[in-house]
């Protein structure tokens, strides 16, 4: 991890806490935990919901083939230029509250694969539900949602909508973390 990402991660941090949730970036151990859970041979579309300095984006990138879309979804407009610059074959947006439309943009139909850095538990009830709608209707029948999350505070709110396949902790990050594993439900 270079020294300006986490410097840049801390900054962002300091002037919104609520929205980065940590004060520094996922560790490799978390974005490999998470990045493995996909059946890459199988994804043709992926987003990244709270993308950051690209912890979890550098494993995605190891991933995908050529033809695979990828949309990064970044709030912090430092952290997304950057993104854009390291990953100009990805689109970068700044609203993961927008994801479908992105997607619809972008002539996107379906996710395979969401992946998730967003501190949903630190955002108003409103803002977390529509976040996890969004997901929702993103994601292909049986798609899947992998999020981390620093509590198993979302359990609840998740299994609405998905079905929790597991969980798995990842002590090797700072602060621990929490990976989710969910698979979209084909009817509600």
């Amino acid at each position: 991890m270079k020294l300006n990402e986490n410097l840049l991660f801390l900054r962002s941090f300091i002037h919104n806490p609520k929205n980065v949730g940590s004060v520094i970036p996922s560790s490799r151990f978390l974005a490999t935990k998470m990045v493995k859970q996909a059946p890459w041979n199988e994804v043709r579309a992926v987003a990244e919901l709270g993308s950051g300095t690209g912890a979890i984006t550098r494993c995605i990138n190891t991933q995908v083939s050529e033809a695979t879309k990828v949309l990064l979804f970044e709030m912090d407009e430092t952290m997304r230029n950057n993104l854009q610059t390291e990953y100009p074959d990805f689109s970068c947006h700044p609203n993961a509250a927008r994801l479908v439309d992105a997607m619809k943009q972008e002539n996107i139909q379906q996710l395979d694969c969401i992946f998730s850095g967003l501190p949903f538990f630190n955002f108003e009830r409103e803002l977390r539900d529509t976040l996890v709608e969004q997901i929702y209707k993103a994601l292909k029948p049986g798609g899947l949602f992998i999020a981390f999350q620093y509590s198993l505070q979302m359990k609840k709110q998740l299994s609405e909508k998905f079905i929790i396949e597991k969980i798995d902790w990842v002590p090797l990050n700072i602060p621990p973390a929490f990976v989710y594993v969910c698979r979209k439900r084909e009817t509600m």
